[in-house]
């Protein structure tokens, strides 16, 4: 689809069923949503940064490195904030499918709020251990989901993403270490009680999207392949969904955190059932007084 075209309608991307076993289930998987056009961009756009990482001895603002990364054989964890960093990220994530697919998901314009594009190199890239998101950044309700775009084919070798079906709906784990320092992860106690053997790896063709709500138990293992395994994130929430600042990756955001896709607020707001007109959005030319709003022959 090109920019000019009109964005499709909810119902030419997903199906009411496939909403639906999102809702009951708390992930989707949709094989070659991303079409060969978007691909190419990305995948391209991405190799240059692969290249640019060369000239990198640590991690930074930009490259999360693994510690045995080198000029010679680059090993990366994860590029941060790719919106920030080019332009064909930031047109994929606020114009492209993923959004799209947000905005038919949560049934009207969605909220962004971060994105990243991991990479989990061949022959050993990372573990990422059983977690929820939403703890990282929490937010005013649960609505918040990661679309992630895998940039390649990825078989079970690659070790794909695994997900939990239906525990979005339940306990919200503690990511805190015994020693009471953050983790990141779930302790060994909750997770043993996991039952693995129902655990869904979300692999496929280049192209393919995954989609899991924020309170999702999931991880992966070590991609002992050959292939590096890409996998582009993109977190988006429910319009009326707020992150709650000073708690976790909230503080951090990039500058286009909050960034509305797919259409505008109405500054219409429902809170504690009681609903009031807010003011416009001041956030790019900065508030007036409250005198200059209301003596306005001043």
């Amino acid at each position: 689809m090109t920019l000019a075209e009109a964005p499709p309608k909810a119902s030419e991307l997903i199906t009411d069923a496939q909403r639906s076993d999102y809702e009951a289930n708390g992930y989707l998987c949709l094989p070659g949503f991303v079409g060969a056009e978007w691909l190419d961009e990305l995948r391209a756009v991405t190799a240059e940064f692969v290249e640019a990482s060369r000239a990198e001895a640590s991690s930074g603002k930009v490259f999360d490195l693994e510690p045995t990364h080198t000029a010679d054989a680059p090993r990366l964890r994860r590029l941060n904030s790719p919106v920030d960093q080019h332009p064909t990220y930031a047109r994929f994530t606020f114009e492209g499918p993923t959004a799209q697919l947000a905005s038919a998901l949560l049934g009207g314009p969605v909220r962004y709020h971060h994105s990243k594009l991991n990479f989990k190199w061949s022959e050993g890239g990372e573990e990422v251990k059983w977690h929820q998101d939403i703890q990282f950044w929490p937010h005013t309700d649960f609505t918040p989901l990661t679309i992630g775009v895998y940039l390649e084919d990825v078989d079970p070798e690659m070790s794909p993403m695994g997900v939990l079906p239906g525990s979005h709906l339940g306990p919200l784990y503690d990511l805190y270490a015994p020693d009471g320092n953050w983790a990141g992860a779930m302790n060994d106690a909750d997770a043993a009680r996991l039952d693995l053997d129902a655990m869904v790896y979300l692999g496929g063709p280049a192209g393919s999207v995954t989609v899991h709500n924020c309170c999702m138990v999931h991880g992966s293992m070590p991609n002992d392949s050959p292939r590096p395994r890409p996998l582009l994130l993109q977190t988006y929430s429910a319009i009326d969904s707020y992150p709650i600042s000073h708690v976790g990756a909230n503080g951090v955001l990039g500058s286009s955190g909050g960034r509305l896709c797919g259409g505008e607020s109405s500054q219409m707001l429902t809170i504690d059932g009681r609903q009031m007109h807010g003011a416009p959005d001041w956030s790019l030319k900065g508030p007036p007084t409250i005198f200059g709003s209301q003596q306005k022959d001043g």
